[in-house]
């Protein structure tokens, strides 16, 4: 299976009665087993869609009551504290998509939201380059998607100016985004959390959603979120799920649609010595490839000063295995029992090898970093040091890689009671914002306008 490695309606209540109830943490609330918990709606996940949807939510509706639930003891545990930092412009995705239109929202969203916020970010830009010929018709392509796409103040450069804007990068041509960025993602989510709480929501962290059962309270049908201890109960008229890497069982467990799955992929990062850390002051990506299904690697700076190089893209043998050791039996038997795995393992089996291959041999990785920066050695890496993320990738059953959001509700008397966001890829802390809005709405058409 290796060779495969690719890639709540009631008032709201005062601060004085809610510290009667509640023991306040850093950022979330102690539980309290003698209190009972009911609300008009809860957020299943405290990534940052999660948390971005909860804030919309308590803002548009101030008078429902609203929390929080996430199985880690602290928010933006994985995808949203695991990513590459950066605040895309919206280039690479097709006109017309979700993914288009949200990102493009969700940048100026964010950079305004940081501004408020005094969030530290850095517009430091992005170079997109071609190396060959062939990749010089994909750019031309991909300009005149993210012209569609309303994307600002974007260049072409042609070969002789590309060092202008990084002096190390050699290439045939180039587009030059301005308003890409970086910034702490996880900090973001940190904020939206407290935003949320000052609205008078409420986390619970430490909370693993395990069973949603419906329960008839004097004709109000509520629905019952039991904690995997079976210690701990939420009573909430709607749900709504943001579960990332936990999509598919969350949907699963109230009898959502079976598909799409998530199969997860690890994506590793070398990291630049410190000293060559100027080596690299803009991201520096690749035009990519029809042929695959991911984008490749490419050169990050980072808010820390560090400038991650990658990232490859293998198959992680555990949903939450951020190290090459790590495996779970159940997650990976779950992953080759999917018939949508099996298929994208056949398509891509040489890619499969090949991203394998550098997710052990450093020095071919930075042969492959070395078609941009030429300048760059294998001494230039920090040894036996690098970074990691887990990509939630939703499959069909066919083998196709989900490409955009994806939102659902079920059937049944639960189902019906639950908003699932099925897929929220990349960019989706860039769209996070956006997509909050239109969570938000969705929430207000299916359940509260009724």
């Amino acid at each position: 299976m290796t060779l495969i490695n690719l890639f709540c309606i009631t008032s709201l209540r005062s601060d004085l009665i809610v510290r009667k109830f509640f023991t306040v943490s850093a950022l979330g609330y102690e539980w309290n087993s003698e209190k009972e918990h009911n609300y008009d709606i809860v957020i299943v996940g405290g990534g940052i869609v999660g948390t971005a949807t909860a804030r919309e939510l308590a803002i548009r509706n101030p008078k429902l009551k609203l929390a929080i639930i996430e199985k880690e003891n602290r928010l933006a545990v994985h995808q949203s504290g695991h990513n590459s930092g950066v605040i895309h412009a919206g280039i690479y995705y097709k006109p017309g998509s979700l993914k288009a239109k949200l990102c493009v929202e969700g940048s100026a969203l964010a950079y305004d939201y940081c501004d408020q916020k005094k969030i530290p970010y850095k517009k430091v830009g992005k170079l997109i380059v071609a190396v060959n010929h062939e990749e010089v018709d994909r750019l031309n392509e991909l300009y005149q998607r993210g012209l569609q796409n309303g994307v600002k103040d974007m260049i072409l450069v042609q070969q002789n100016d590309i060092q202008k804007y990084e002096p190390n990068c050699v290439g045939l041509k180039a587009i030059w985004s301005p308003h890409t960025g970086i910034v702490d993602w996880a900090q973001v989510n940190q904020s939206f959390g407290k935003d949320f709480e000052s609205l008078g929501g409420q986390i619970y962290t430490n909370f693993k959603a395990n069973k949603f059962e419906l329960e008839d309270n004097t004709g109000d049908q509520l629905v019952k979120v039991i904690d995997n201890t079976g210690d701990k109960v939420i009573r909430t008229r709607f749900v709504v799920t943001a579960a990332g890497l936990h999509a598919d069982r969350i949907a699963k467990l109230t009898n959502g649609q079976q598909n799409p799955r998530i199969v997860p992929f690890r994506g590793e990062y070398l990291i630049l010595k410190k000293e060559k850390s100027q080596m690299v002051r803009t991201n520096i990506y690749p035009v990519p490839d029809p042929r695959f299904p991911f984008l490749g690697i490419h050169f990050t700076p980072r808010m820390d000063g560090s400038v991650w190089l990658g990232p490859n893209a293998v198959l992680s043998l555990k949903r939450e295995g951020y190290k090459k050791s790590d495996f779970s039996l159940s997650d990976v038997w779950e992953t080759i029992r999917f018939s949508g795995f099996r298929n994208l393992a056949l398509k891509y089996l040489g890619p499969g090898f090949s991203e394998l291959y550098r997710s052990f041999r450093t020095t071919a990785q930075v042969e492959l970093l070395r078609k941009y920066v030429p300048s760059l050695t294998i001494d230039d890496i920090e040894p036996k040091t690098y970074s990691t993320g887990i990509r939630a990738q939703a499959l069909d059953e066919k083998g196709n890689l989900v490409d955009d959001f994806v939102f659902d509700s079920g059937s049944d008397e639960i189902g019906k009671r639950v908003l699932h966001v099925r897929n929220a890829p990349s960019p989706a802390a860039t769209s996070s914002l956006a997509i909050a809005k239109m969570i938000a709405e969705k929430t207000e058409t299916l359940f509260l306008n009724k």
